[in-house]
């Protein structure tokens, strides 16, 4: 079986990536594996934790990896395609490659740059990074 993580942030790059995997899944055989997840940057900030509980902090964070999740949901969905998908918290990128470990993924597909602030980079920081990060091959979708 391959195992493929598709890591997304709800922005169009990462829409193409999931439509590439699809296709790639489709080409493999039916024995393929798509993990999608999204990653949502912790709240360090004492202040929030002050005001808020660990309960809403975590809806929070399930909240906002939901809206991340959604496109890619909706392109899976609409070619019957299976797949897993889960909301991490952390450090973005080494929270990808730490999944991609713990689930033996074969190959991470991913977009280009994410919803990131920084604009006209040729990578997007947390895709360069996942990139220094792993061990596997990881595809880049524009």
């Amino acid at each position: 079986m391959t195992t493929i993580l598709l890591p997304v942030d709800g922005s169009e790059n990462s829409v193409r990536a999931v439509q590439r995997a699809i296709e790639i899944s489709k080409e493999e055989s039916a024995d393929t594996k798509l993990l999608v997840v999204t990653a949502v940057p912790p709240i360090v900030s004492g202040n929030v934790k002050r005001f808020f509980s660990a309960e809403e902090i975590q809806a929070y964070y399930q909240e906002e990896g939901q809206k991340a999740l959604t496109p890619a949901r909706a392109v899976l969905d609409a070619a019957g395609v299976a797949y897993e998908s889960e909301v991490l918290v952390g450090p973005v990128a080494q929270t990808i490659a730490d999944y991609a470990k713990k689930h033996n993924a074969d190959t991470i597909v991913m977009g280009t740059r994410g919803l990131g602030t920084v604009a006209g980079m040729l990578l997007g920081s947390v895709t360069t990074k996942v990139l220094s990060l792993v061990d596997i091959p990881v595809l880049l979708v524009k």
